[in-house]
C-alpha cells in the first residue's frame, strides 16, 4: 500500500515538473505579457497603427507601379518621384506613431525586445527612403539612378512588412491560445493593428 502511494506521489511530482517546464516555455515565447496585451488593446495608438499600416501599403503599391513604369518607359518621372516622397512621408509618420505605441505598450520608444529586429530593419528602410529624398531634392544621380534607389528602399520595406505580418500572426495565435475561441479578440481592429505597428 505504501509503495503504491509513493509511486502515485512520484508521478504527480513528475507531472507538475513537466507542466512547469511547458508553462515556462510558453511564457518565454509570449509576444505580449498579460499587462502589455491589456495596454496594447487600450491604446489609441494601436488603432492609428492599424490605419496607417494598410494605408502605407496601398501608397507603396501605387508608387511601385509608377516607379517601374518610369524605369521601363522613361516617362512620368516627376509623378513617380512625388509618389515616393508621399510614401516616405507616410513611413515617417508610421515610425513616429509606432515609437509612441511601443512606449505605451512596452515602456520604451524603440527596440523593445519583442520588436527589436523589426525596428532594426525599419531603421534601414528609413535610411534608404531618406537617401532617395536627398538624391531627388539635391539632384544627385540621373532619374534612372534615383528610381533604382527607390526600388531598393521598397525592397527593404517589403522585408520589414513581412516581419510585422509574421508578428501579427504570432499575436493572433497567442490571443487564441490564452483567451480561447470564445474570448479571442485578435480579429478586432485594435488587436490586428498590434502586429502592424511599425
Amino acid at each position: 500500500m505504501a509503495g503504491a502511494v509513493h509511486q502515485q506521489t512520484v508521478r504527480q511530482q513528475t507531472a507538475r515538473h513537466s507542466a512547469g517546464q511547458a508553462s515556462g516555455h510558453v511564457e518565454a515565447n509570449l509576444l505580449y505579457t498579460a499587462a502589455e496585451k491589456a495596454r496594447r488593446d487600450a491604446s489609441g495608438w494601436t488603432l492609428v497603427q492599424g490605419i496607417l499600416a494598410p494605408t502605407q501599403f496601398i501608397v507603396f503599391l501605387v508608387s511601385l507601379a509608377l516607379v517601374v513604369r518610369t524605369l521601363m518607359t522613361g516617362e512620368g518621372f516627376y509623378l513617380a518621384s512625388a509618389s515616393v516622397i508621399l510614401k516616405t512621408g507616410v513611413l515617417y509618420l508610421i515610425m513616429i506613431t509606432g515609437a509612441i505605441w511601443e512606449k505605451e505598450v512596452f515602456g520604451q520608444y524603440l527596440f523593445a525586445p519583442p520588436f527589436f529586429w523589426e525596428d532594426v530593419v525599419s531603421m534601414g528602410v528609413i535610411a534608404l527612403h531618406t537617401v532617395y529624398v536627398g538624391a531627388f531634392v539635391f539632384g544627385f544621380g540621373d532619374p534612372a539612378t534615383q528610381m533604382w534607389i527607390a526600388l531598393a528602399a521598397y525592397a527593404a520595406y517589403v522585408v520589414n512588412a513581412a516581419q510585422f505580418v509574421w508578428k501579427l500572426r504570432r499575436a493572433r495565435l497567442q490571443s487564441a491560445a490564452l483567451d480561447g475561441p470564445r474570448h479571442d479578440r485578435s480579429d478586432t481592429p485594435t488587436a490586428m493593428a498590434a502586429g502592424a505597428a511599425s
